[in-house]
């Protein structure tokens, strides 16, 4: 990770975007206080399904502990 003025940035913009191109962070830096951060873009967004086969998801996932119900059955919260 690199870090630089605006005054440096401005002037070497073309070669920290080469840097940036190579996957290098550039974090820019105002009176010693960080303002920006130049990353890498993403080329792709993952495709629907990318996650296929990677991922279970329990049969129970959604059914609810007694005890954690009988945090939330509370008189309060019971609708009249």
């Amino acid at each position: 990770m690199v870090t630089v003025n605006v005054h440096e940035a401005k002037t070497h913009l073309s070669r920290l975007l080469v840097e940036v191109e190579a996957g290098e962070e550039v974090l820019i830096a105002r009176s010693g206080k960080l303002i920006a951060r130049l990353c890498p873009v993403r080329e792709s967004w993952p495709s629907p399904g990318a996650w296929k086969g990677r991922v279970t998801i329990r049969h129970d996932f959604d059914e609810i502990d007694a005890a954690v119900e009988a945090l939330f059955a509370t008189e309060s919260a019971r609708p009249s």
